[in-house]
Formats: structure tokens, C-alpha cells, sequence
């Protein structure tokens, strides 16, 4: 292969790649604007529903500490890490902690919702958002 066949054949993989990349890029964003229209159902739902939002807090990365935010929502998992607020914001409830933290609060980010909760995880446990939330749903006020 000369020079100019390898500048070819790099700059067709960089395209290539980049490509891909994109590609990507579009299809997590559809995911996320679909995950984003299943949290906001819920939100709407649970209003519906008279289910009452409850100031939530977060757990630090250990484990050990738990925190106040400013946050009120609904938590839609047992262990209480993941969140929807009243404002149809997704939260993990899990921060670094700290003194700070302690003193005046931690201040969760809010991410975009995953469509499958748990996906990827170690311990293989993976559920739709829209069954995880509708079990939330017919939990009522518990």
C-alpha cells in the first residue's frame, strides 16, 4: 500500500467512524426523549392518582450517609436510589458526600431516564421505566 492508498483508507475510517459516532449519538437522544415522555406520563399520573410527593433525600457513594436535598418527588425503586421529582426530573440519588453535604444538603443532578432501568448493571437485574413506574404507580401512597 502506498502513501496515498493509506491516507485513503484512514480518512474512509475516520468518516466511518464518525459515522457510527453520530449515529449513536441520535439514537441515545430518541431514547432519551422516548424515557423522558414515559417520566412525564408518570408525573402526570401520579398526580392523577393523588400520590403524594415526599422531600427525598440521597445516599452517599458507600452507602453509609444519607443526605437532605431539596428535592420532592417520588421514589420508584426499593433502595431508594433513583427518583422522579415534581417536576418530571429523573435522579440517582447517590453524591460523593462529604461535610458539606452534611451541613447544608446535597444537590443530586437531575439525568436523563434510561427506557430500560438497571441495564448493563452488575447484577443482571434490568426493568422497562414504564413497568418500574407503573408498579410505582399501584403502590399508591406506600
Amino acid at each position: 500500500m502506498d502513501g496515498v492508498d493509506r491516507t485513503d483508507w484512514a480518512e474512509r475510517q475516520r468518516r466511518a467512524a464518525r459515522a457510527h459516532a453520530e449515529a449513536d449519538a441520535r439514537r441515545r437522544a430518541a431514547e432519551h426523549a422516548k424515557a423522558a415522555e414515559i417520566v412525564a406520563w408518570f408525573v402526570a399520573e401520579a398526580a392523577r392518582r393523588g400520590l403524594r410527593p415526599t422531600r427525598l433525600t440521597a445516599r452517599s457513594y458507600d452507602g453509609r450517609r444519607r443526605y437532605r436535598t431539596r428535592l420532592t418527588g417520588w421514589y420508584v425503586d426499593r433502595a431508594r436510589t433513583r427518583a422522579v421529582d415534581v417536576d418530571g426530573r429523573w435522579h440517582l440519588l447517590t453524591v460523593p458526600g462529604g461535610l458539606r453535604a452534611r451541613l447544608f444538603g446535597a444537590e443530586p443532578e437531575p439525568s436523563p431516564p434510561p427506557l430500560v432501568v438497571g441495564e448493563g448493571g452488575r447484577d443482571g437485574e434490568s426493568i422497562p421505566l414504564r413497568t418500574l413506574l407503573t408498579r410505582r404507580l399501584d403502590a399508591g401512597n406506600d
